[in-house]
């Protein structure tokens, strides 16, 4: 708080840089987490939070005549356009939130001021959602070829990496040692996925620091030992991430790559993706194009392609299918490294690791693979520890319904085996759901995800009717069969009582059976019949009960089927009927 210089404005208008609608007026707040807008109009009192560290740019534009604009760009794509009547305060707010915005310690960040109301247990229980030792059990890492390594325990060995590793078996703790000193920041080659269909394996380091001659004997071994785990294969692949000039660049800093004269059996392989300042760079050239005005087809293709961002996008999905290929094809193990092994490497790790492996294109999965690619490599946990903040998964776990892909389906091929994409560059396109999810006027007004939701449970209500129908219609057709049987086995002894009235009665008249008939018992009214006499035929058996007359069921609206056309053929709708047979009232969705 004491960074706030004034924490509340009134009279700010919050600007649409899209559509042509007036400015919102409302009152502008500043709080130690967030920037809320609230508007003034009475019926919705509209509120748009901002949190500080969610801000990636603050601009203060030059005074007009209605006040001081200020621009907040955030990292979610989202921006605001805030107008402040006085200079002064748009100052204020600028200094303020540009402080606010910059935490200088890890203390600052919203997470450890973050408070849920969840007890202790609660909050360990969030925690213990995802256990990446389980994660490598689900992979079936096999103890006879890889061991799970605590060389790394309170991160004495590498303060970047988690506490628990997996490293192949002849790797002792003197090559680990000896490897993670070769290796920039200490980052030595592990266990990232495992492919069990075949040994092979994807492991992740940093840059070795061999300069143009220097060598490591451990981290030779190391590499021989992740070879030998794959015992099917008889070479390693070393992909380094970078183009070939900055790789080569860095070797006059004492940094580098493998050599391939030094390290036996191995294969070097360049990729060619840029640092993170050139995607960064990249990435603002393609948010101008967006923020364009009413801009032509044309300005705004040559805008993104000079932007190069889906070119460095192409390259890394390249990137991905290359070792994904190499792992699941060839049956050959790959070490994949950068420069210092927390951009590139995470980015071609987990791609690699989304095409092999379906259970990471599910909810839970993509989840793990964040955590395992990610946060366990690329974060000091020391500057975590989990009893000072709450665990996103619980949350989003929770809500995971909110995220569900409604076209998701189990027997698609999509969702089975590994995924071969297509990167010929006509299949790139540009994300508008992404990057402009905020424009409102650049959408349509139903959500396409909504509408697709909206289809998915009209159709799953739909297949619960009829699967209701179908129970309803087997029973029916379950009692029809009972019924007719029934009725067969009452027609001997319809035979035989008329046998024995034609050896009593010579004169076998219409009278006569109904004075015979009336010599035999009965049932009593009190069964809902009267005492008249039985005509037991098998017709009057039919038509004396709804469910099994030729006409349909009109409570439940199912047609009894066993109704035939009198040439023994199914029954057609007649002429008059109103309906066209040939008629289709299929529904068609306009995509």
């Amino acid at each position: 708080m004491e960074h706030i210089r004034l924490p509340k404005v009134e009279n700010v208008r919050l600007l649409d840089r899209i559509s042509s609608r007036k400015p919102v007026l409302g009152t502008l707040y500043l709080t130690a987490t967030h920037v809320i807008f609230v508007e003034n109009i009475s019926e919705t009192r509209k509120e748009t939070w901002i949190l500080h560290s969610l801000i990636s740019a603050i601009e203060k534009q030059a005074t007009t005549a209605s006040g001081c604009p200020l621009l907040l760009r955030c990292k979610n794509f989202q921006i605001i356009q805030l107008i402040i009547p006085q200079e002064r305060d748009c100052h204020d707010i600028y200094i303020s939130l540009a402080r606010l915005s910059r935490p200088v310690k890890y203390e600052e960040l919203y997470c450890f001021s973050f408070n849920p109301k969840l007890d202790k247990a609660e909050r360990e229980e969030g925690w213990k959602i995802i256990d990446l030792k389980d994660e490598y059990i689900r992979m079936g890492v096999p103890k006879s070829l890889w061991q799970l390594s605590d060389v790394n325990r309170d991160y004495r060995v590498c303060d970047t990496y988690p506490t628990d590793l997996y490293v192949p078996k002849p790797a002792s703790v003197p090559i680990i040692v000896g490897s993670s000193k070769f290796r920039s920041r200490g980052r030595f080659p592990t266990l990232s996925y495992y492919y069990q269909d075949n040994n092979a394996s994807i492991c992740r380091s940093s840059q070795p620091l061999s300069g143009f001659s220097a060598r490591c004997l451990e981290d030779e071994q190391m590499l021989q030992a992740i070879k030998k785990a794959n015992p099917g294969s008889d070479f390693l692949y070393v992909v380094d991430t970078r183009p070939k000039l900055n790789a080569m660049a860095n070797r006059a800093a004492g940094k580098g790559y493998e050599n391939e004269d030094n390290y036996s059996d191995i294969k070097f392989q360049f990729i060619g993706i840029e640092n993170i300042h050139v995607m960064r760079n990249s990435l603002q050239k393609m948010l101008e194009v967006c923020e364009l005005r009413s801009p032509s087809m044309g300005e705004f293709l040559w805008g993104l392609e000079s932007s190069g961002w889906l070119k460095h996008i192409k390259t890394i999905l390249d990137a991905g299918i290359f070792i994904a290929k190499a792992v699941s094809e060839e049956g050959t193990s790959v070490l994949v490294h950068c420069s210092d092994g927390w951009d590139r490497t995470a980015q071609v790790c987990s791609v690699s690791s989304l095409l092999l492996d379906p259970y990471y294109r599910t909810i839970k999965g993509f989840m793990v693979l964040i955590e395992k690619d990610w946060i366990s490599f690329g974060h000091k946990f020391n500057h975590r520890i989990q009893e000072r903040t709450y665990s996103l998964w619980s949350y989003l776990w929770k809500q995971r319904l909110d995220y569900m892909n409604p076209l998701y389906r189990p027997d698609h091929s999509q969702t089975q085996g590994t995924l071969r994409p297509n990167t010929t560059p006509s299949s790139f396109r540009f994300w508008r759901g992404l990057y402009n999810r905020f424009e409102k006027g650049m959408h349509p007004r139903q959500s396409v995800t909504d509408f697709l939701q909206a289809v998915k449970e009209e159709t799953q209500q739909l297949e619960e009717e009829m699967e209701f129908m179908e129970k309803r219609l087997a029973k029916l057709e379950i009692r029809e069969a009972n019924e007719t049987n029934k009725s067969l086995n009452e027609q001997p002894k319809i035979h035989n009582f008329q046998m024995c009235i034609t050896k009593h009665s010579p004169a076998n008249t219409p009278q006569d059976y109904s004075t015979n008939l009336k010599l035999f018992p009965s049932r009593s009214p009190s069964q809902g019949e009267d005492d008249s006499a039985l005509i037991l035929t098998q017709d009057h058996l039919k038509s004396s009960d709804p469910d099994l007359s030729a006409n349909s069921d009109q409570e439940s609206g199912v047609e009894d089927l066993s109704c035939r056309s009198p040439s023994g053929g199914d029954s057609l709708p007649s002429e008059d009927s109103g309906k066209d047979p040939d008629s289709d009232e299929a529904v068609f969705l306009n995509a």
